[in-house]
């Protein structure tokens, strides 16, 4: 099985998405990106909820992450609200939606509108066949990209009036890793018995 450090990921060379982001502030804006959205076969997705640090005090998802090879749109939910053209995208058959932790998401995405999603794939479940033991975003995509995602924005504030450059990097990443990993994987390009990540079994 295949596995990394912290250590490890440390010292690689940060991950980009050097494609082209779009951020979603209206209902409009919405309804022409899914538009756009329901004519591909695969787009990565994550959400971002702005943290809360009071216990019992959740906020509602803010963020919805859709990616492509080489587009993502950054949809605010906490400004156009979980949309009906959201709605037929997450529960469209013809769309591949692939993610990492999806019960999370897909349960955030539930609870601002009921959904019965389709087509949606769970990376930490799908890596397994390739010999991956580790199930966070960011260990799957060094062991398969030698690249580091950084977590530095996860915790910022995705209600804010504005996301900064550094928020929209780092949401579009988290998408397109998840639709980066598995496109690779799926072309049958990586090959575990190659990697440098092998965990070692200890003496007994």
């Amino acid at each position: 099985m295949l596995g990394i450090s912290k250590e490890a990921i440390a010292e690689m060379p940060q991950a980009m998405f050097d494609g082209r982001i779009i951020v979603i502030n209206s209902p409009l804006d919405c309804r022409k990106a899914i538009k756009y959205l329901l004519n591909q076969p695969i787009i990565g997705f994550d959400t971002e909820t702005r943290p809360s640090f009071h216990k019992g005090n959740p906020h509602k998802v803010a963020l919805l992450q859709l990616s492509t090879a080489d587009e993502c749109f950054l949809i605010r939910l906490n400004r156009t609200g979980l949309t009906p053209e959201i709605k037929e995208l997450m529960e469209c058959e013809s769309v591949l939606k692939v993610g990492l932790s999806i019960k999370d998401d897909l349960n955030s995405l539930s609870a601002l509108q009921e959904l019965n999603p389709a087509n949606v794939l769970e990376l930490q479940t799908y890596v397994k066949a390739y010999d991956i033991a580790d199930n966070s975003l960011q260990k799957v995509y060094a062991i398969i990209f030698n690249q580091r995602i950084s977590k530095g924005q996860r915790l910022t504030n995705w209600e804010a009036d504005v996301l900064t450059d550094a928020q929209q990097a780092y949401a579009a990443l988290d998408a397109y890793a998840c639709y980066r990993i598995y496109t690779h994987l799926r072309s049958g390009v990586f090959y575990p018995e190659a990697s440098p990540f092998k965990i070692v079994d200890p003496i007994q």
